[in-house]
């Protein structure tokens, strides 16, 4: 029997590890308020880097304050990587993102248990707020704006003053920059936060890639007027213009069938009252699919749908780019290593893409990406009623395990 069959995880270890992270910023509810950046994170983040270095990491804080843990390996050669965030919405869950970092540290551990020592340096990554600016993934992918300015923060404080505070150095934000030569190979394992996985009935999911995002806001205008008094054929009704327009989006999204989605989730109306015939309407849209030509696509065709319902209802319609995330694909390699991992396991696995956006999608601007996922019971995530089985969060530590020494052999 091989190495690659019997090197197993101490499944019990990882989940006590995930319970005791757990317990930093632990609300009445059961949820976990560990914002990024406040006294709770540095307290996680502490506990994080004290069981990086019993697992024998060597521990240094990047300039854009990730914290990175390294086991030197044989050669000298570019690192193997793994990592997430612990980090949290004001209510999460003990899951999201925090799995993928005490997976990698449970990793370190069974390597060192075992005497076992890669060809590869490597390393356990923990991005820096990646709930809210991603300025730890996005400062090692180069991506990162290093004009403060440009970020705003949820609870308002400025980020060069918070990542200075948490060990960063923002006037050096660029030497965070990480690449190919540096860092082979990212592997993230996360909590799928959807309920593709228990649906269909499947272990594991095997990631595709990060999917792309476009964000626009709709501007209708009509004309208001008197609700009583103006007839049907006479008016300027924004609203149902606006209402034709999120059908519009639906329907394109659903027909052909494929990987897209696209969401009309907020609506403003003027003079929004109830004897007014609205006659102002902005709507959002977000759009996300794993190709770039598909997003492109529909909203080229809505575009075309949105000049046609202006031309019946005699309104205006108007489309203002707001944000744009290039897809960010795995590499075909690594998702054919982690479908070999799963079977050497005996887990059963699918193809998917994520439809959330991961520190994982700035790493694949520069090297070769990869993302392992495994159940949410439910569906549920960013809320205390997150929950993956004991066995679950087991089972894809070791396919991570897997995949990475499969790796090590690979990169050459």
């Amino acid at each position: 029997m091989t190495l690659l069959q019997t090197l197993n995880i101490n499944g019990k270890r990882l989940n006590q590890s995930l319970h005791d992270l757990a317990q930093i910023g632990r609300l009445e509810n059961g949820g976990i308020c560990r914002l990024a950046f406040s006294p709770e994170d540095w307290q996680g983040r502490e506990l994080v880097r004290r069981w990086m270095v019993e697992a024998g990491l060597q521990v240094r804080i990047d300039t854009a304050g990730n914290m990175i843990g390294c086991l030197p390996g044989k050669l000298e050669a570019p690192a193997l990587a793994t990592g997430s965030h612990i980090d949290t919405v004001p209510c999460g869950g003990k899951f999201d993102g925090n799995l993928g970092v005490l997976a990698g540290i449970e990793v370190a551990r069974t390597l060192q248990e075992n005497g076992l020592v890669l060809n590869h340096p490597y390393e356990v990554m923990v991005f820096s707020d990646e709930e809210d600016t991603m300025i730890g993934g996005r400062a090692m992918a180069g991506t990162a704006s290093l004009n403060a300015a440009d970020y705003r923060r949820k609870d308002g404080r400025p980020i060069d003053e918070c990542v200075n505070q948490f060990g960063g150095d923002w006037g050096h934000l660029a030497e965070a920059r990480r690449t190919r030569q540096e860092v082979c190979a990212f592997v993230e394992l996360h909590v799928e936060q959807g309920g593709v996985l228990e649906m269909a009935g499947k272990q594991i999911g095997v990631v595709q890639g990060v999917v792309g995002l476009q964000r626009y806001q709709i501007h209708i205008t009509g004309r208001p007027n008197h609700a009583g008094t103006t007839p049907m054929d006479q008016r300027q009704d924004a609203l149902v213009a606006a209402a034709q327009v999120v059908l519009a989006v639906n329907r394109l999204a659903i027909d052909p069938p494929g990987h897209r989605v696209a969401t009309v989730g907020a609506l403003q109306v003027w003079p929004n009252a109830a004897n007014i015939v609205p006659g102002q309407v902005q709507a959002s849209l977000d759009v996300r699919d794993l190709s770039q030509a598909v997003i492109d696509q529909l909203v080229a065709d809505l575009k075309v749908e949105m000049a046609s319902i202006a031309q019946v209802t005699n309104t205006k319609i108007e489309i203002l780019p707001q944000l744009n995330v290039a897809p960010s694909p795995a590499a075909d390699h690594i998702q054919a290593t982690i479908a070999e991992a799963s079977a050497s396991l005996g887990l059963s696995f699918m193809a998917m893409p994520s439809r959330a956006g991961h520190d994982a999608l700035e790493m694949g601007r520069f090297t070769d990406m990869g993302m392992i996922f495994v159940p949410s019971e439910g569906g549920f995530s960013h809320s205390e009623v997150e929950y993956t089985s004991p066995e679950d969060c087991t089972h894809g530590a070791n396919v991570l395990l897997e995949t990475l020494l499969r790796l090590d052999r690979h990169y050459r």
